[in-house]
């Protein structure tokens, strides 16, 4: 966040906000899908309402968690990829929950709005940028936001941004601050809770109980550790599903699940402890061989597949070069 954004009262920051578009725009609003991010979305897209001439929420990667499905379905939410909308008409762009170095579809594209909750790139250039990595949640910026600008939210609006707070802090059980717990119980009364329980209700289908069945097999104990290789996987968000089920085992502090996905090996890291630092972990285990970090009971790395037979050896060889890395942690 720049000096004038980080100390400006949260009125100035929306006023701010709306400098950053005019009212013949065409707005285009770039996530990377997951919860928080579209609950995020859905709020700048209310913020702009009546603002700028069109708004078009789209996003860049495949949403295929069932749990994440379910919050489309639920609320009647529909998000194209980019390359089903018309990206000649945008003449403006507005990224949140994410930034250009987290996708590559992201990175050639020049925002003039980035609001968000992680670590921040240090070669970030956005006319309006607002990172605040002390939230638990875009989710909590975006009701004060909303707030400062007097809108209260619909009921799928604030349920969106509800389940938002939830997954991202993970009901508060990861990183968060008293502003996720404020914006959280501003949301309440607003919320369709019948349709959070159905959301929520969604994690688990018929198309992974064979990834649980294959973690159930190769589950390993390093330590306190719960270790799960899960070799080739055909979605690398199975390896997050994965990785939240099994830190709940009673003997577990950390679960680290890893697979190789397309021309990558993905680590998945989650730390229910209260010494170490997950994002802090995977950066100095992993941070030499591909891009690692994250927040302190939630990280991830990603190692291209031809660094690791460079440096290390051929595929067979993750499995124990994981509980090498565990041992160190």
């Amino acid at each position: 966040m720049s000096n004038s954004i980080r100390t400006a009262s949260q009125k100035s920051r929306y006023e701010s906000l709306l400098q950053a578009v005019s009212t013949t725009d065409i707005l285009a609003i770039c996530i990377v899908a997951d919860p928080d991010a579209i609950a995020s979305a859905l709020a700048l897209k209310r913020l702009f309402w009546r603002k700028v001439k069109k708004i078009i929420i789209c996003r860049v990667n495949a949403i295929k968690r069932s749990d994440n499905l379910a919050m489309l379905r639920y609320l009647h939410i529909a998000i194209p990829y980019i390359k089903q909308i018309d990206t000649t008409q945008v003449t403006n762009w507005a990224i949140v929950d994410s930034q250009p170095h987290h996708h590559k579809s992201l990175s050639n594209i020049e925002f003039s709005i980035l609001i968000d909750h992680h670590p921040p790139s240090p070669v970030l250039t956005v006319p309006f940028m607002d990172i605040r990595e002390e939230y638990g949640a875009t989710s909590s910026i975006m009701v004060e936001y909303l707030r400062a600008a007097d809108i209260n939210p619909s009921a799928k609006l604030a349920t969106a941004l509800f389940y938002g707070i939830k997954t991202d802090t993970d009901n508060f059980a990861r990183s968060s601050i008293a502003a996720d717990i404020k914006a959280f119980h501003y949301l309440y009364p607003h919320v369709n809770r019948n349709i959070i329980k159905k959301i929520e209700s969604s994690e688990i289908n018929k198309k992974n109980v064979a990834d649980f069945r294959k973690a159930f097999d190769a589950l390993q104990f390093v330590g306190d550790t719960v270790y799960i290789h899960m070799g080739m996987v055909n979605d690398s968000d199975s390896l997050v599903i994965i990785a939240d089920f099994f830190l709940k085992m009673v003997e577990a502090t950390w679960c680290m699940v890893s697979g190789i996905y397309g021309q990558k090996v993905i680590i998945i890291i989650r730390n229910a402890g209260f010494r170490l630092d997950a994002g802090k972990v995977a950066s100095r285990l992993f941070g030499k061989l591909g891009s690692a970090g994250g927040h302190k009971s939630a990280a991830r790395a990603e190692i291209p597949v031809s660094v690791f037979i460079s440096e290390i050896g051929d595929l067979s060889k993750v499995s124990d070069f994981m509980k090498d890395k565990i041992k160190k942690r």
